[in-house]
């Protein structure tokens, strides 16, 4: 495996991420698709993000795999930042940037997210249709849904934080923080019974990679909705639905795939976070890379 640390730049700062190569035969080969990956909310690319890239690059896929400004490896303060307008910036970014890289085929760029960056990665497609097919998993579709999803006590103090963080922001004082994740009944963006353990079985053993995020995000999201960007991906695109999801609810995702002009949808019982690991990952990259030979082949 051929996989080198990269930077590429937005605006006056970068984002930094790994590409990986596929090996060629001949240094004449110059139409290779890429898979620009990125992870969801508060993650970081060795979340398990490392696992797709590897599969897709044995299948021939080249891959860049980038953290968001503020997270990661990346630039940016204040650090943990997340801003969606930012981050799909950063999107753009890593697009153009992958199209830039040489023996790459810039018509055949890919977009993969997951959770939060599967609904950037909708965007992305929907706004570049240059962008040849797009792949969300357990995406992130729709603020109101996710936000009632939160119990509603959590809900009034993830509110009260943020309005203290969007005041500091204005005043310049430093930023308030939110746990993006902690077990039920705590103060964290997701505190499904699942969240945490689901978080810990994406991270590699003795890593410590912080979880808290600027809590002005709280303000953003339940006025977010990917979702009804789908209309205007005219790229194929796959939806892989975690039917029983906490964190992106189903039955959203579900009417919105459906309004795909070339929209393909894989269910999965996985969820939110099983989709990473184990069996579920096994299916689940299993069916991307049946997708991506139909519609992005590797040249034979």
């Amino acid at each position: 495996m051929t996989r080198t640390d990269v930077t590429f730049p937005v605006g006056d700062e970068t984002c930094a991420g790994w590409l990986y190569r596929p090996a060629t035969r001949s240094h004449q080969e110059t139409n290779q698709p890429i898979i620009v990956l990125a992870h969801g909310l508060a993650g970081v690319k060795e979340q398990r993000l490392d696992a797709f890239a590897e599969r897709f690059h044995a299948a021939g896929y080249a891959c860049l795999v980038f953290d968001y400004r503020h997270f990661g490896a990346s630039s940016g303060e204040p650090r943990q930042l997340l801003d969606i307008g930012r981050q799909l910036e950063d999107w753009a970014a890593a697009v153009a940037y992958a199209r830039t890289i040489e023996g790459i085929d810039a018509d055949r760029v890919v977009v993969w997210g997951s959770s939060f960056g599967g609904g950037h990665a909708i965007i992305t497609a929907a706004r570049d249709d240059r962008i040849a097919a797009a792949i969300v998993q357990c995406p992130f579709t729709n603020g109101i849904a996710s936000t009632l999803a939160i119990p509603t006590m959590t809900s009034a103090k993830l509110t009260l934080l943020a309005l203290r963080d969007q005041l500091a922001a204005l005043t310049g004082a430093d930023p308030v923080s939110v746990a993006a994740y902690g077990p039920p009944g705590s103060t964290a963006l997701m505190s499904s019974p699942d969240a945490e353990p689901g978080v810990r079985a994406l991270t590699p053993e003795g890593a410590d990679f912080p979880k808290d995020v600027s809590a002005r995000f709280a303000l953003q999201i339940i006025r977010h909705f990917p979702g009804r960007y789908v209309r205007r991906v005219s790229c194929p695109i796959l939806f892989v639905i975690c039917e029983t999801d906490t964190v992106a609810p189903s039955g959203p995702t579900r009417r919105y795939a459906a309004q795909a002009p070339r929209g393909e949808v894989k269910l999965t019982t996985a969820g939110h976070f099983e989709i990473y690991v184990g069996e579920h990952f096994e299916q689940t990259v299993t069916d991307q890379l049946a997708f991506l030979a139909r519609h992005v082949p590797v040249a034979s």
